[in-house]
């Protein structure tokens, strides 16, 4: 449902050749730091069968970064990147978030699981979203679509590993890994919006509240005297004291 709602969104985030080209390129920043956080999970597990799937992941995740790079470059090459950025609008249609910044050393093993279940699944459901609205970018969405396949792998994977490992707490830990996730959204909206206000304020203070203190300042000076002034008689004595 919300899927369709963000449709239209979607459509003029993406229509944009550049802006298509640099979301492309900040997918595969996020992908490849994602695929190093696997790796560094495949590391430390101790289970022989999370160890190959992991190494498996970090590979595809690792395949995508290059996907992403490729075609935002190629993008930006067709599209004359030297023109104006413009609106990004990076949290209207994000990329996978990876971990969200989890430290993998200091996760428990089902904790882990269900955080990664919960990346890719919202990944999944957002590449599809953004394939959806690419039909007059062949290239770009074949790439979500290539892409799509081992999300839905991956999101597969972790929820029927979470279950071997921790049965009868993968629901509570799923909801865990989902307040979580909520939590770092809502952090994210707030500084975001922190951000703007204080923008705003000091676009206010710039040129509403300062102008009136600057025309001030300057008709004060328009009527001082220029050069030196005299000093009065009783204030011009010896230097005997320090004051």
């Amino acid at each position: 449902m919300l899927q369709s709602v963000l449709r239209p969104i979607y459509r003029w985030v993406w229509s944009d050749a550049t802006r298509r080209g640099r979301k492309l390129l900040s997918f595969s920043a996020v992908e490849a730091d994602g695929g190093r956080d696997i790796a560094r999970a495949a590391e430390l597990t101790t289970d022989p069968l999370l160890r190959r799937l992991y190494l498996v992941h970090a590979a595809d995740e690792e395949r995508h970064a290059e996907l992403f790079r490729s075609r935002g470059v190629a993008l930006l090459a067709e599209s004359a990147a030297q023109a104006p950025m413009g609106v990004q609008s990076a949290w209207l249609a994000p990329g996978e978030r990876g971990l969200d910044d989890v430290r993998v050393g200091a996760e428990s093993e089902d904790s882990l699981l269900a955080f990664l279940h919960l990346s890719e699944k919202g990944a999944a459901r957002d590449f599809a979203a953004y394939r959806d609205v690419l039909d007059n970018d062949p290239s770009t969405k074949a790439v979500f679509e290539s892409i799509l396949h081992d999300e839905q792998f991956h999101m597969r994977y972790t929820y029927v590993q979470l279950g071997r490992i921790a049965p009868r707490r993968r629901g509570w830990l799923l909801w865990k890994a989902r307040l979580s996730r909520l939590w770092k959204a809502y952090l994210r909206i707030a500084a975001a919006l922190a951000g703007a206000i204080g923008a705003v304020i000091l676009t206010i203070q710039y040129f509403i509240i300062a102008p009136p203190f600057a025309m001030l300042a300057k008709r004060s000076s328009a009527r001082e005297p220029e050069g030196w002034s005299p000093v009065a008689p009783e204030r011009s004595g010896g230097l005997k004291r320090q004051y």
